[in-house]
C-alpha cells in the first residue's frame, strides 16, 4: 500500500494546482483521477471546449463584419468539422499540459475511481476493476467537482435532449436549438449555435437572464443579445417533452401558472445549474456531513466534519467557478504546510463570455439596497469611447459602486468587449480595498477599452471627462 502526505481525489481546477503547491511546499502527493486527461470537467467538457467554440464562431462573426473596415472577403462560411477540431486541440494540448506539470513537479496520477475508506485511506478502482489503495498521513482532498442538475420530465439523452457536455459536440447546426436556463452556460453555449446559424430561444423560469448578476447590467446583455437574433422566453417552466420525428416537443407554461404553449425544436440543451458530485465517493459511509443542497460542509481551514478529510471547489458551494477551486486549492496547501492560506471571496471575477461579454466582481446594487449599505453609482458607457468606435464596438456599460463615505470600491461590472480581461484591474483595486478615486487619478493610456473604467469612477463623483 503506498502511502501519501496528502492525497486528492479529483484532477481538476481545484485538485491539481492544490496539488502542484503541495508538492512545492515538500509534500508527497498523489492525485486520484480516473478521465483520460486530467484538467477535470474544465478542461474536458466544460470552461475550454466551451472557450474554444466561442472563440471559433466570434471570429466567425468578425470575419462577416470585415467589410465595414473597408476589408473585403468572399464566402465566409463555418466548417463545423474544422470548428470542433479546434476545440479537440486546444482540450488536448492542455490536457497534455497538466500531465507535465505533474511529472515536473513529482506528483503522482492514481489513474481511477477514488472511494474513502477511512479519514486516511483511499481506494482506487482503475478501468480494468483492479483495485488498490492508498494512505494519506496529512489529508484527503475531496475535489470531485459538479455535474449538470437533470430536469424532472426532460430525460437528458445526450442525442437530441443534452446537457453543456453534449452540446459541444453536436453533429450538426440545429436549425432550432431551445436552451433551457438562461445561466451562465446556456447563454455561452446558446451564443456558439446562433452564430453558426441556429434559431436560438432560451426558456428561463425567473422574470431575468444570469440571476445572481447585477439587474441592470443582466438586463443590458440581454439587449444585445436580442439585437444578434437570440430569443427569451422569460417567466416560462417546462413541464414536459415528448420525441417527435423532426426532433423534440416542449411543453411550457407561465412560471406563475397560465395557458400552457408547445416549443418545437430538433436539439434541446437542459442548463439549470450544477450540483455537487459526491456519489461513490464514500463520503456517507465515512460520515461526512453535507448541507440541505448536498454541499460538503466545511470549516475556514476547509476542513469537513471527519478530521482529516478536506473539501475544495464545487462540492463545498458558493461560487461554481474554476479559478474560485484553484484559489481554495492553493490556499488549502499552503495550510497543511503550516502556512497563511486564504480566499478573499469578496475579490472573485465572474464572467459570461457572450459577445460582448459580461464580468463582475464584487456587490450588486441589489446586494447594497439589500444590505441597507449607502453607495454612490458611476457608469460610463461604451458608445463614448474611442477605441470601442474604433472597433465598431460601441455596446456596453461600465459600472462602479462606492461606498458613502469611504469611496471604496464594492462592485464592478463590466459588459464589454474583452470584459473578461478588463475587470481584473478592478479585482486588483478591490483586493487592496482601494477608493474609485485611486483609479480616477490613475493613468490610462488613450486610447483603450480600460479608459472606461476609469471613466466610470469619475462620474461616481460626477465628473467624467469625456461624456
Amino acid at each position: 500500500m503506498a502511502s501519501f502526505d496528502v492525497v486528492i481525489i479529483g484532477g481538476g481546477p481545484g485538485g491539481y494546482p492544490a496539488a502542484i503547491r503541495a508538492s512545492q511546499l515538500g509534500m508527497k502527493v498523489a492525485v486520484v483521477e480516473e478521465r483520460e486527461l486530467l484538467g477535470g470537467t474544465c478542461l474536458n467538457i466544460g470552461c475550454i471546449p466551451s472557450k474554444a467554440l466561442l472563440q471559433s464562431t466570434e471570429r466567425l462573426v468578425a470575419a462577416k463584419g470585415l467589410a465595414a473596415f473597408g476589408v473585403l472577403v468572399d464566402n465566409i462560411r463555418p466548417d463545423l468539422a474544422g470548428v470542433m477540431a479546434h476545440k479537440t486541440q486546444v482540450v488536448s494540448e492542455l490536457g497534455a499540459g497538466v500531465a507535465y506539470l505533474f511529472k515536473k513537479n513529482g506528483v503522482t496520477w492514481l489513474k481511477g475511481r477514488g472511494r474513502l475508506l477511512a479519514a486516511d485511506r483511499v481506494e482506487v478502482t482503475k478501468a480494468d476493476g483492479g483495485v488498490n489503495e492508498v494512505t494519506a498521513t496529512r489529508a484527503v482532498v475531496i475535489a470531485t467537482g459538479s455535474e449538470a442538475t437533470p430536469l424532472p420530465g426532460v430525460p437528458v439523452d445526450e442525442q437530441r435532449i443534452v446537457s453543456s457536455s453534449g452540446v459541444l459536440s453536436l453533429p450538426e447546426i440545429p436549425k432550432r436549438l431551445v436552451v433551457v436556463g438562461g445561466g451562465y452556460v446556456g447563454l455561452e453555449l446558446g451564443s456558439v449555435w446562433l452564430r453558426l446559424g441556429s434559431e436560438v430561444i432560451v426558456v428561463e423560469y425567473l422574470d431575468r437572464i444570469a440571476a445572481g448578476l447585477d439587474a441592470e447590467m443582466a438586463t443590458a446583455l440581454q439587449k444585445v443579445l436580442e439585437k444578434q437574433s437570440m430569443q427569451f422566453r422569460l417567466q416560462q417552466k417546462v413541464t414536459g417533452c415528448r420525441q417527435t420525428e423532426s426532433g423534440i416537443s416542449l411543453d411550457l407554461e407561465p412560471s406563475a401558472g397560465g395557458e400552457p404553449v408547445r416549443l418545437e425544436a430538433d436539439y434541446v440543451l437542459v442548463s439549470i445549474g450544477r450540483r455537487p458530485l459526491t456519489a461513490g465517493a464514500g463520503l456517507a459511509e465515512l460520515g461526512v456531513k453535507l448541507d440541505a443542497k448536498g454541499m460538503v460542509t466545511v470549516d475556514k481551514d476547509f476542513q469537513t466534519s471527519v478530521r482529516g478529510v478536506y473539501a475544495i471547489g464545487d462540492v463545498i458551494g458558493g461560487m461554481m467557478l474554476a479559478h474560485k477551486a484553484e484559489e481554495e486549492g492553493i490556499a488549502l496547501a499552503e495550510i497543511l504546510a503550516g502556512r497563511y492560506g486564504h480566499v478573499n471571496y469578496a475579490a472573485i471575477p465572474a464572467v459570461v463570455y457572450t459577445w460582448p461579454e459580461l464580468a463582475s466582481v464584487g456587490q450588486t446594487e441589489e446586494q447594497l439596497k439589500s444590505a441597507g449599505v449607502e453607495y454612490r453609482v458611476g457608469k460610463f458607457p461604451f458608445s463614448a469611447n474611442a477605441m470601442a468606435k474604433a472597433r465598431l464596438e460601441r455596446e456596453g456599460l461600465v459600472k462602479v459602486l462606492a461606498q458613502v463615505g469611504t469611496d471604496e470600491i464594492l462592485g464592478v461590472h463590466v459588459l464589454a468587449p474583452d470584459a473578461s480581461s478588463l475587470i481584473h484591474e478592478a479585482v486588483v483595486a478591490m483586493e487592496f480595498r482601494s477608493a474609485s478615486e485611486d483609479i480616477a487619478r490613475t493613468s490610462h493610456a488613450h486610447p483603450t477599452l480600460s479608459e472606461a473604467l476609469r471613466e466610470a469612477c469619475l462620474a461616481v463623483e460626477g465628473r467624467t471627462i469625456n461624456l
